[in-house]
């Protein structure tokens, strides 16, 4: 991971580290980021369930909802809207933008 900053953005990881329909976990400094590909769109959102501190890349990807491990609440990958009970609290979400096969991710 380079984490160079080119006008505000920060470079997290390759465009092709995450696989189509899936998520996986980056750090960032000291923040833990899930990245999820939807229909080749990458998002990104804090790693961790407002809930239940539930890693969300442990968590299932259903088109543009993770289910959190660990009470099945739900987020909207896109906004970082609670979108199933017990979670009622948003998940932090984060721009993103895809730029010479890299991830830039908005920490502003």
């Amino acid at each position: 991971m380079n984490n160079s900053t080119t006008t505000g953005w920060i470079d997290i990881a390759a465009a092709d580290a995450v696989p189509a329909g899936d998520v996986i976990g980056v750090e960032v400094g000291a923040l833990d980021i899930a990245l999820f590909d939807v229909d080749g769109t990458i998002h990104a959102t804090d790693n961790s369930c407002t809930h239940g501190d539930g890693r969300l890349c442990d968590g299932f990807l259903e088109g543009h909802e993770i289910e959190c491990p660990l009470h099945q609440g739900k987020f909207d990958v896109r906004t970082g809207k609670a979108t199933h009970a017990p979670v009622n609290k948003p998940v932090r979400s984060y721009p993103v933008k895809i730029e010479n096969g890299r991830i830039w991710l908005a920490l502003g």
